[in-house]
């Protein structure tokens, strides 16, 4: 029988915000976006055996006629889905308890940060547990993942039967492998090197990628195995790729550092299970990552305080994490003075620098000031405020706060230190690390209350400086 030819559609498809046009224009309509709309040629297609299509048809996927049939939302019956523990604690945190089985989660970070590193111990820790894995690598060969392996899991590997590698670049492959080892967990690193052969474009193209993705997505579904797809990120820090990409998956986790530093830390920018707020913390070893309990500075009382360096308190979902922040004031020239901020908002620390200097009594117009966050950690939450210009201020005049000082507070535009949230469990953590005093905001003294710790409440900006510096 003659194959009938398939009728092919071209759009374009906008890579930041993934929205979809008849016809290319150098701005895209949705996000204002220049240049950023990219050919992606559709056709229609029979599905045939090795295609995720093909397998919702042998597998009876195609659904009933009374699949897609509307009923009341109080008549839906909740069902009970037990998650897949990673044996990763701080990655279990951040997922919202483990992984979800049929879900697709799209990992991404920087080339070398440790994200093979993380998903192969994760895919070790799983199948010790119990659990099946496919490790299916498009970018590595199989003796240099066990080469790693051996580094990172040791004498362990040899009991580790149920971790099956699989080393393509076919998407067809690759699902029948699925189909095949019926794993509880999946994980394909990466996506930009993975392809489908009837598809015309090369792999890493916005048409294969949105292609490729959306079949994994349905394996996901129609197999139950949850599915990690690694992403690569472009030098602005973003995954690379269609914005499509990231609205198609159930989670979207940034694993971020610095190659400078040892530490790790893992977000969740998008999560359909579970909170976004929350964050894991590692470190990396010659072993590999190692889980940080606990993050933050070291508060030590007894050290001798610094001018330009004042400890605050962050919170990321329910943990408190202490932070330094550290500022530093040189003389530049009126009217082009800099300001420059590392782990913290740019426009924020210029808002701060202009309260400062009206409610303050500071003269900064001509001074160059950097402020910085210690240990390569991010602060963007308002709480952090008054440290900020604290820190500024006590740099500016060589003044330092009292040794065990901990600030907390956000500052208005009128120069009023206002209220922040979880307030009550900043300071309790902070009294278990040795914290000796905590400026809070005159608004939430009582809110406080007595935690085994000095308790200093500050109404303004002017009266923080006063009694502090």
């Amino acid at each position: 029988m003659a194959k009938t030819s398939a009728r092919t559609k071209t759009s374009f498809l906008c890579r930041e915000c993934g929205g979809v046009h008849p016809k290319w224009i150098g701005r895209c309509p949705d996000c204002g976006g220049w240049d950023t709309l990219d050919a992606f040629h559709e056709r229609a297609e029979d599905a045939t055996v090795g295609t995720v299509a093909g397998i919702a048809l042998q597998t009876g996927g195609g659904g009933s006629p009374n699949g897609s049939r509307a009923v009341p939302l109080v008549d839906v019956v909740q069902l009970e889905v037990p998650r897949v523990g990673s044996g990763v604690a701080e990655l279990d945190r951040v997922l919202g308890g483990g992984f979800v089985p049929g879900s697709a989660i799209l990992l991404g970070g920087e080339p070398g940060i440790g994200k093979s590193t993380l998903l192969l111990q994760t895919a070790a820790a799983v199948a010790g547990g119990g659990g099946r894995i496919l490790y299916a690598s498009s970018e590595e060969s199989p003796q240099q993942i066990r080469l790693r392996a051996d580094r990172l899991v040791g004498e362990d590997l040899a009991t580790l039967r149920d971790l099956h590698l699989c080393t393509d670049t076919s998407l067809v492959r690759i699902v029948e492998e699925i189909r095949r080892v019926k794993p509880t967990l999946v994980i394909l690193d990466s996506i930009q090197m993975v392809h489908r052969a009837d598809v015309d474009a090369p792999p890493g193209s916005t048409t294969q990628l949105r292609r490729c993705c959306h079949d994994l997505v349905q394996a996901a579904k129609l197999s139950g195995a949850a599915i990690v797809i690694v992403g690569h990120v472009t030098k602005e820090g973003q995954l690379a790729g269609p914005k499509l990409l990231e609205h198609l998956v159930d989670a979207v986790l940034a694993f971020e550092g610095d190659r400078d530093h040892g530490h790790r830390v893992l977000r969740a920018a998008k999560n359909r299970f579970g909170s976004t707020q929350e964050i894991g913390l590692f470190e990396m070893t010659d072993g590999g990552l190692r889980q940080l309990d606990e993050g933050g500075v070291a508060i030590d009382p007894a050290a001798g305080g610094v001018s330009g360096a004042v400890l605050t308190a962050t919170m990321a979902g329910t943990r408190c994490l202490p932070v330094e922040i550290q500022a530093l004031t040189a003389t530049g020239f009126l009217g082009s003075a800099k300001r420059r901020g590392t782990g913290l908002d740019s426009n924020r620390l210029a808002m701060l620098i202009a309260v400062l200097e009206k409610h303050g009594g500071q003269r900064l117009a001509d001074q160059d000031v950097f402020a910085a966050v210690a240990g390569g950690a991010r602060v963007v939450e308002p709480a952090a405020d008054l440290a900020i210009a604290l820190a500024i201020a006590g740099a500016h005049h060589g003044r330092s706060v009292s040794p065990g000082t901990v600030v907390i507070g956000e500052v208005g535009l009128t120069g009023e230190v206002r209220s922040v949230r979880h307030l009550e469990q900043r300071v309790r953590e902070l009294a278990r690390r040795g914290a000796v005093t905590a400026v809070v905001p005159r608004s939430q003294e009582e809110v406080v209350g007595d935690l085994g710790i000095r308790i200093e409440p500050v109404g303004t900006l002017g009266d923080a400086m006063s009694r502090l510096l």
